[in-house]
C-alpha cells in the first residue's frame, strides 16, 4: 500500500515547516509548499533525512494562475491525496502598512490568505473524494472579523489587522460550507486556531512580543489531522471545539461568501 499523501501549504517555514515535519514522522508522503524554492528543498531534504518522503512544489498564492498550476501538479504527479491543510497566509503587517494587491488586484491579504486556498481545496475536491477518507484542515485564527460585502477588498478603511481578521473568517465560513457540501463522501473539513501569536515571521513583523512557539500550534494542527475520527465542522481553538465569530453561522452570509468566492476564482456557479 503506498503512503498516505498530505499537502501543507505554505510549509517552508515556521508552522508549515514544524506540521510538514511532524506529518512526515507519521508516515505521510509529504507535499511541501511554497513561493521560496530553496527553503522548499532544505525542508524537502529535511524530511528525507529524517527518514520520511516529500517533494516540493513552488507557486506564489498572489496569483490565481499559479494556484490553479498547483493544484493541476498535485493531480498529475500524485497518486491521491489524503490530506490538505491550508496554512498559507501573511500576516497583519507592519503598522500603518499600505493596502496592497494580488497579480488579480484583489486585496493580497484576502487573496492570499483565504481565495487561493478557496480555489485550490474547490479544484482537488474531486481527487480527494477518490482518497477518500480524506481531511481538510484550514488554518484560521481567534482573530475575525466581520465581512463587509460591500467592501470586501478594503478599498474604504483598509487597515492591516482587518484585512487579515476577515481572511480568517472567510476561512472559517468556507469551512463550514465545505462540511455540508461534503457530508457523506469521506472527506471531512474542520478549522482551527492553532496558538496564539506564535513565534513567526508574520507576527514578529507586527511588531508584536510572541506568546507561544510554533511546536506549539504544529501540535494542535497534527492532533486534528490525525485524530478528527470522521469529525466534520468543527472550529478549534488549539484541541478545543471554539465558538467562531458569529457571522460564520449565518446562512445567507455564507452563501453570499460562496457566490462572490466563486466569482473573484473564476468559477462557475454551484
Amino acid at each position: 500500500m503506498r503512503a498516505k499523501t498530505a499537502l501543507i501549504t505554505g510549509s517552508t517555514d515556521g508552522l508549515g515547516r514544524q506540521v510538514a515535519l511532524r506529518l512526515a514522522e507519521s508516515g505521510f508522503h509529504v507535499l511541501v509548499h511554497g513561493r521560496d524554492r530553496e527553503r522548499g528543498r532544505i525542508v524537502a531534504e529535511e524530511v528525507r533525512a529524517a527518514g520520511g518522503s516529500a517533494r516540493f512544489l513552488e507557486a506564489d498564492f498572489a496569483s490565481l494562475a499559479a494556484v490553479r498550476a498547483l493544484a493541476a501538479q498535485v493531480m498529475r504527479e500524485s497518486a491521491g491525496l489524503e490530506l490538505l491543510i491550508n496554512n498559507a497566509g501573511i500576516g497583519t503587517g507592519a503598522r500603518g502598512a499600505a493596502r496592497a494587491t494580488s497579480v488579480e488586484g484583489y486585496e493580497l491579504r484576502f487573496a492570499v490568505n483565504y481565495l487561493a486556498g478557496f480555489l485550490l481545496t474547490e479544484l482537488l475536491l474531486p481527487w480527494m473524494a477518490k482518497s477518500a477518507p480524506a481531511q481538510i484542515v484550514q488554518v484560521a485564527s481567534v482573530g475575525q472579523y466581520p465581512l463587509d460585502f460591500t467592501n470586501l477588498m478594503l478599498t474604504r478603511a483598509y487597515s492591516g489587522m482587518r484585512a487579515y481578521a476577515q481572511s480568517k473568517l472567510a476561512q472559517v465560513m468556507f469551512t463550514f460550507d465545505l462540511a455540508q457540501q461534503l457530508a457523506g463522501t469521506g472527506v471531512t473539513a474542520n478549522c482551527l486556531h492553532p496558538a496564539s501569536l506564535m513565534d513567526t515571521h508574520m507576527v514578529r513583523e507586527a511588531g508584536i512580543e510572541p506568546t507561544s512557539t510554533v511546536e506549539e500550534g504544529a501540535r494542535a494542527v497534527v492532533a486534528l489531522a490525525l485524530a478528527s475520527e470522521g469529525r466534520t465542522g468543527m472550529y478549534l481553538n488549539g484541541t478545543q471545539p471554539a465558538r467562531a465569530q458569529e457571522q460564520a453561522y449565518d446562512e445567507a452570509a455564507r452563501a453570499r461568501l460562496r457566490m462572490m468566492s466563486r466569482e473573484l476564482a473564476g468559477l462557475g456557479p454551484k
